[in-house]
């Protein structure tokens, strides 16, 4: 049972894409900021950018919202600029993620229902008149 003051995922608000995406990232491991956007380009096929603006507005969205926390152990400056910041997933950003791919899964079974996705029987999406 959640604690009172713990989102639920009644109670946890849509993440927007690009916070998902930086939670994503992070959920294989620590990463700084250059590094997650490099993850989510990698995870998206190239689909999503994450620009230096969108990113760091995040981040600090994250950070307040107790989704992801500063990584505490930086590595060693002979091998990393120091100026780097590691972020690392909470277990509360880890619920939110979770929650978020749920909730996602179940849009994408109703599309798959509404055969709104590529495969036998789906439909196409009509032609943009130009």
């Amino acid at each position: 049972m959640a604690r009172r003051d713990e989102p639920t995922a009644e109670t946890m608000p849509t993440l927007t894409p690009a916070a998902f995406h930086i939670l994503l990232a992070l959920a294989s491991g620590e990463r700084h900021g250059y590094g997650i956007m490099q993850d989510v380009a990698t995870l998206t096929e190239g689909r999503m950018r994450l620009g230096p603006g969108t990113l760091y507005r995040s981040i600090g969205r994250l950070l307040d919202d107790g989704l992801i926390a500063e990584a505490e152990e930086r590595p060693d400056p002979a091998l990393d600029d120091e100026r780097r910041r590691y972020y690392r997933l909470t277990e509360q950003g880890r619920r939110a993620a979770s929650t978020e791919a749920a909730r996602l899964a179940t849009l994408v079974r109703a599309a798959e229902a509404r055969q709104l996705l590529d495969g036998p029987g789906a439909r196409t999406a009509p032609e943009v008149a130009r």
